[in-house]
């Protein structure tokens, strides 16, 4: 299964610079074409079709009104301020820290208290979502991380497991679970996905999905280190496909 509908070939850095200005998450240089630094929404999503103002808005209601990622009993929760401590607690383990780009540095509880606080200032804009998963005594077992871009309807999905939950298949099942959600709940119609070079599990897993490489990218944090990832790109059509099919 490929993803369909592509304006651009593989590896493609398109220039869309709005007037929002540079995202905190991270700054981009799309090392597959130009090599130009640019702010993540200028690297990813590779494929951008420009959906009309009314939809985009309706997107963005939809993640201001989102409250939970799915309709589960178990289903992951909005994270709030007073989550800092125990997802603070999760990120401390260096199996959960290490290999996630995205997480503030240095790691600290006050860090991770910003961190929920510029997800939700996100969410208000109908930008972006962070999740958590907690366990029957509090504990939490896992995050969750959405950005999306209303303007093209499409989004990302990062995040996390307690390493208790490694190798037990609940990554995956969480992940197809999650991806559904982002296009059915939030009317996305693509989904862009990257993971590092080294990120062996997630390459396999997004490629097992039918996600189409798209190239690479360098990630570049504001304490100038870099990282090199794959990118991946699904439809909404084709996931839809592939899950009928499965």
């Amino acid at each position: 299964m490929r993803a369909s509908g592509r304006s651009h070939g593989v590896g493609q850095c398109v220039y869309a610079r709005d007037d929002r200005g540079i995202s905190p998450r991270e700054v981009l240089s799309c090392t597959a074409c130009c090599g130009h630094l640019c702010c993540m929404a200028d690297g990813i999503p590779i494929t951008r079709q420009e959906v009309s103002p009314e939809r985009a808005e309706g997107i963005r209601d939809r993640v201001r009104q989102a409250e939970r990622l799915g309709d589960a009993p178990d289903a992951s929760r909005l994270a709030v301020p007073e989550d800092a401590a125990g997802l603070f607690a999760l990120l401390s383990d260096p199996a959960v820290y290490a290999p996630i780009y995205t997480l503030p540095r240095p790691l600290t509880e006050a860090s991770v208290g910003a961190f929920i606080q510029q997800h939700l200032e996100e969410r208000e804009a109908g930008t972006g979502l962070l999740f958590v998963r907690a366990a029957e005594d509090g504990q939490i077992m896992g995050y969750s991380d959405v950005q999306v871009w209303p303007e093209w309807a499409a989004g990302e999905l990062g995040g996390a497991l307690h390493p208790s939950q490694h190798a037990k298949g609940q990554g995956t099942r969480g992940a197809v679970a999650s991806f559904t959600w982002m296009f059915e709940a939030l009317d996305l119609d693509l989904l862009c996905e990257t993971a590092s070079l080294e990120n062996v599990p997630t390459q396999r897993m997004l490629d097992g999905m039918g996600f189409a490489r798209m190239g690479e990218i360098e990630s570049v944090r504001p304490d100038e280190s870099r990282r090199r990832s794959l990118v991946w790109e699904m439809t909404r059509a084709d996931w839809r496909t592939g899950q009928a099919g499965g």
